[in-house]
């Protein structure tokens, strides 16, 4: 049974840095794509990052390169390091697996069947 489990959440002023980290159980996190995204409120879910089996990443550009999506084989764990936080950062944060994409990760969170439960990230001005 796949599981997927984030933690790291929590409050920080603008300006400073979170590091998510992503779980996985019942399979092999680096044989496929997996995504970061987020909920913000009043907002549908959108996407920060993803990393291939192959470890290529991407981003959006409205990011601006102030997050970075890595992985830990051993650990079967994905991060997601966010520096230079700002308030319009505050969202749920989800990691979520394409389990039908190895070597390109595909935009489209429909493809995304299988979810954590988020944690939550608050960053305040």
């Amino acid at each position: 049974q796949v599981q997927l489990v984030e933690s790291g959440g929590g409050s920080v002023q603008s300006g400073g840095s979170l590091r998510l980290s992503c779980a996985a159980s019942g399979y092999t996190a680096s044989d496929y794509c997996i995504g970061w995204f987020r909920q913000r409120p009043g907002e549908g879910r959108e996407g920060v990052a993803r990393i291939s089996a192959d470890g290529a990443d991407t981003y959006p550009n409205f990011l601006k390169g102030r997050f970075t999506i890595s992985r830990d084989n051993a650990k079967n764990t994905v991060y997601l390091q966010m520096d230079s936080l700002e308030p319009g950062d505050t969202a749920m944060y989800y990691c979520a697996a394409d389990l039908s994409a190895r070597s390109y990760c595909y935009q489209d969170i429909a493809r995304y069947k299988n979810w954590g439960q988020g944690t939550q990230v608050t960053v305040s001005s």
